[in-house]
């Protein structure tokens, strides 16, 4: 099953084009991260996914309804957390909660979602004027998770929090993943997206330039792997074996330990032929190409293309 479907979406301001022939699809229940440099289109985008803006041209359906004759009832089953959200500064947070329980007319227990995101009781009832950037943060999550929603859309969801704050929230992304929502999760902080992600998309200049798990951009990309191998007992022979494998590059010993650069595909293979040969593997360490790399790689190459 597609949570969100764009068929040949373009979205142009005059002489701009925002987006161009954009297709994405991201899949029921899944941890969808969403990239791109500033200026990418990665905000208009996700205005075309709430209907706030409509496209110029392609279609836009999310959770099997058109996005834009049916964004009632697409909205209705969809919680945001939008970048900047700003607080009403006279309301204490709890009233914002029981607005937007009002407003999808379910019976969410506001403490709870409070507690849920780290505000205690008394937070809850102080004036959001008030509120750190951290706390507003928190606030908006817990709006935003109001009424259990099929499909979480979260653009920044991480600004203004400290890292515990975004421990929690990624802790809270997993959590409502495994009750089976679909999280389109847009960050520029690359390390939360790698975190929690199951696929990401790369937009650039307004067209999607990747898509893909982080494991195939890695592939595609020919993103090496490090592993270091700690044993008690090292033969040379299972030193050969392991320089020998299809997707090893490089092999370097230091008494008992090896350092091997291998592709993504053979890391496994690595620890399975040092065991089958006698090593006695104590520990292993793989050091891969970070999500911030491939983000540069797959940006530059476009540019240069």
């Amino acid at each position: 099953m597609t949570a969100i479907r764009l068929d040949g979406v373009t979205k142009r301001y005059g002489s701009v084009t925002a987006v161009n022939d954009l297709s994405l699809d991201v899949r029921e229940g899944e941890v969808f991260g969403f990239l791109g440099p500033n200026g990418a289109g990665k905000s208009t985008t996700i205005n075309l996914i709430l209907d706030f803006i409509r496209p110029s041209e392609g279609t836009v359906t999310v959770l099997g309804r058109d996005a834009q004759k049916e964004s009632v009832a697409v909205r209705e089953r969809t919680g945001v957390l939008p970048e900047g959200f700003s607080v009403y500064d006279r309301l204490t947070g709890r009233q914002h909660l029981e607005f937007a329980i009002e407003s999808k007319e379910t019976e969410d227990d506001p403490d709870e979602l409070l507690d849920r995101v780290g505000l205690s009781p008394e937070d809850g009832d102080r004036k959001a004027g008030g509120y750190s950037k951290g706390m507003a943060q928190r606030l908006a999550f817990a709006m935003a998770l109001v009424g259990e929603p099929d499909l979480l859309i979260l653009d920044e969801p991480s600004t203004g929090l400290d890292p515990n704050g975004a421990r929690e929230m990624r802790e809270i992304v997993r959590a409502e993943k495994e009750r089976g929502a679909t999280i389109f999760f847009s960050s520029h902080i690359l390390g939360q997206v790698e975190a929690v992600c199951d696929r990401v998309g790369i937009l650039h200049e307004g067209e999607l330039v990747a898509e893909d798990s982080i494991e195939g951009l890695r592939q595609n990309v020919g993103g090496d792997t490090a592993i270091t191998v700690e044993t008690k007992s090292l033969s040379s022979d299972a030193v050969s074996e392991v320089r020998d494998l299809d997707g090893v590059t490089n092999v370097n010993r230091d008494g008992n330990e090896l350092f091997v650069t291998c592709d993504s595909e053979a890391k496994t293979t690595v620890i399975a032929t040092l065991e089958n040969a006698g090593a006695d593997v104590v520990d292993f360490e793989t050091d891969e190409t970070s999500l911030e790399d491939l983000f540069i790689s797959y940006t530059e190459q476009e540019a240069t293309a």
